[in-house]
């Protein structure tokens, strides 16, 4: 099972790639087929094998030679490694379906927010979808409503707070940061609120060592604005791996 989610995220990362140049042009992510940008040539499907075909045709086009961005076998990699990671952390779960929609969705709007400092309503809303549907799957087949009602609150608790926030100090988030946090509340508040704490901690952690690390290079200033989406999504995928550990030696810490 853990092997095959790694190979459904290869895959699921090539149609991730699609919806990352597609959506933000405000182009249909069925139609037409994958096709080069230079030579407008069909790709045909032994050129569409994830990660392998750019690797054979040394990140080239078949027809023109021009040369192919390295995020494509990047996003499908990285997507092929959580997808797996994931599946370990979960098991064959009720609630693997919610959380590998999750992670998918996040990866596709950080890939967005870093290129274009964007983050579509229309990957945002489906996967905020998808991940609704499938946690209220588990609940039903869990009987475990109370935490399907935690994960909802962590969701409107989350949107709540980035929504004050961004009204106050419009300058510090864009209002899709907080359409953001709302579907980071509800995957996280599915495993509990501290998750969700820890997600917001790591974000901000990243963030601020990212924005420090400019500065001191001189390559940013406190002005100079950096993608949020990419370090919520960031904070998020690591409170969802790594989370249970995190909290539990805080728990232990704070016990002594």
């Amino acid at each position: 099972m853990v092997g095959f989610c790694g190979i459904l995220g290869l895959l699921i990362g090539s149609f991730l790639n699609v919806v990352i140049y597609r959506v933000p042009a405000g182009l249909s992510v069925v139609s037409p087929g994958s096709a080069c940008p230079g030579c407008g040539v069909a790709v045909s499907p032994r050129d569409n094998v994830p990660v392998l075909s750019w690797l054979l045709l040394r990140g080239r086009c078949r027809a023109c030679h021009r040369a192919i961005s390295a995020r494509y076998p990047l996003v499908e990699s990285l997507t092929g490694v959580v997808f797996l990671l994931t599946a370990l952390r979960f098991g064959a779960s009720w609630s693997l379906p919610a959380e590998l929609a999750f992670v998918a969705g996040a990866l596709a709007l950080a890939a967005v927010d870093l290129e274009r400092y964007l983050l579509p309503k229309a990957i945002l809303y489906p996967t905020l979808i998808l991940v609704g549907v499938g946690l209220i799957v588990a609940t039903v087949a869990m009987q475990r409503w109370g935490r399907l009602g935690v994960a909802v609150a962590c969701g409107l608790g989350a949107f709540a707070v980035f929504f004050v926030i961004q009204f106050v100090r419009p300058a510090w988030m864009g209002f899709g940061d907080v359409r953001l946090a709302g579907l980071l509340g509800l995957g996280l508040g599915w495993l509990g609120p501290w998750y969700l704490f820890v997600g917001f901690l790591v974000a901000n952690i990243l963030g601020s060592t990212v924005g420090i690390g400019l500065m001191l290079s001189r390559r940013a200033t406190r002005k100079t604005a950096l993608p949020y989406g990419v370090f919520l999504t960031a904070g998020a995928v690591v409170a969802l791996l790594l989370g249970a550990p995190i909290i539990h030696w805080y728990s232990h810490l704070m016990s002594r």
